[in-house]
């Protein structure tokens, strides 16, 4: 299905008068703040957040899943859906592929199909958390850390794989996430499987492309809880720095414990110069997957906050952040839930945008407690969503893209084309 610029134009005549009453009135609050709204609207514009390939169907629980119909079921029906977001919102220009579910089997085709689209391909994920079909050797306990050398092998060289479908493609970073861990006291020896995890992320950084980058990702727990062998931040950066200078943490919101400081950890990320990009998604208990932005706003704005600013003084040299959306549409439209995450984060990176780090800077300085606290949640509070719109508007997408969405039958549509019974790849 495709979207053509004269259904969007149409309908945005239908808001047009309410949605320049509101931005005339934010326009004039922030530029009485002194803050330039044509610059503003040119970072947000900026900001465009890969959404991956297996984020576009329905997902699930091990109690089930509940498709809602029309989904993708090849990887040219998911660039379509991928280039229909972006078509509406104009926040989306990359996908990420998850190999071997979206292995392209013509890789010219389908990149000329992404350029047709406007979008490009972003990070490509390995997949070594389970066994594929005639597999010959298991990851069941363990792949890159494997106490077996042959499963470690196997491994190492499908994510060696990747890289080459990635080149193909003209993807620029592979990011390895490892299930790797185990679920009883003594059933691994801690440092063995960081030694084998090290030496195995050694010989894939060796099949690294010289301009390409290798986002490791971390996680406390799941699908082992007594431990897993990259557990936190600090193991992923101590493997990087291992691996070489084209090598980064990835962090995904969803992998940590609760409570956890995010915001400190990016911050001391980019310090070091190691943040590499971001799987985005939101939590109430754990990795929960859920809509970005729908349990821990204030949390998603202070991290784009400490992004800012840590990019603003960026000493370490740290390279341009990859944004993506990790999350699991288990019981929502897929499309209208990527919607909402798209909002929430360029909300958050909006309202960050306008903090007054010179006066921020001072109460600081100055250990004025409660004047840092009105700063931050002076720009946290500011609705900037009609600017949201504007950016929209001027690069040819919807006011309000969920307004869109549902005003077109976009839904309707697709499972028109496509049948209610087709699944989506990977899922």
């Amino acid at each position: 299905m495709r979207i053509n610029n004269d259904q969007i134009r149409e309908y945005n005549q239908r808001g047009q008068a309410e949605h320049s009453r509101m931005l005339g009135f934010l326009a004039e609050t922030l530029e009485k703040r002194g803050i330039d709204v044509n610059e503003t609207i040119n970072r947000l514009h900026e900001l465009q957040v890969a959404i991956p390939s297996w984020a576009l169907g329905s997902g699930g629980t091990r109690f089930g899943r509940f498709p809602v119909g029309g989904e993708p079921g090849t990887l040219e029906a998911k660039l379509e859906d991928v280039g229909l977001l972006h078509k509406i919102t104009q926040a989306t220009s990359s996908v990420s592929l998850h190999i071997p579910w979206d292995i392209p089997e013509d890789a010219s085709a389908r990149k000329k199909q992404a350029e047709e689209l406007g979008i490009r391909f972003e990070a490509v994920n390995s997949n070594t958390f389970q066994d594929q079909p005639g597999q010959p050797y298991t990851y069941k306990f363990g792949s890159l850390s494997a106490n077996d050398s042959m499963s470690r092998n196997l491994a190492v060289e499908h994510n060696l794989e990747v890289i080459k479908y990635g080149e193909m493609l003209g993807s620029k970073s592979i990011t390895v996430w490892l299930a790797d861990g185990s679920s009883y006291p003594g059933q691994n020896n801690f440092r063995r499987a960081f030694r084998n995890t090290e030496d195995s992320l050694h010989k894939i950084y060796e099949g690294l492309p010289t301009d390409w980058k290798m986002l490791i990702e971390y996680k406390p727990y799941e699908p082992h809880f007594y431990s897993t062998v990259i557990q936190d931040w600090g193991t992923s950066l101590m493997l990087a720095e291992s691996c070489g200078k084209q090598a980064y943490t990835l962090v995904d919101l969803g992998h940590h414990l609760p409570n956890t400081n995010i915001e400190q950890i990016v911050s001391t990320l980019i310090m070091r110069g190691r943040l590499g990009g971001f799987h985005f998604n939101d939590s109430k208990y754990g990795d929960d997957d859920l809509t970005c932005g729908s349990i821990k706003p204030f949390q998603l704005f202070l991290i784009c906050n400490e992004i800012i600013d840590g990019m603003n003084q960026n000493t370490a040299g740290n390279p341009p952040i990859e944004w993506m959306i990790d999350a699991s549409h288990n019981l929502k439209d897929p499309l209208v839930d990527l919607m909402q995450s798209l909002e929430a984060i360029r909300l958050a990176y909006a309202q960050a945008l306008i903090v007054d780090r010179e006066a921020l800077n001072e109460a600081q300085s100055a250990n004025d407690v409660s004047r840092a606290q009105e700063i931050i949640q002076d720009a946290y509070r500011t609705d900037m969503r009609p600017l949201l719109a504007e950016v929209r508007k001027q690069h040819g997408g919807a006011l309000n893209p969920l307004g869109f969405y549902r005003d077109q039958s976009v839904r309707e549509q697709l499972i028109a084309e496509r049948g209610k019974n087709v699944v989506a790849s990977g899922l």
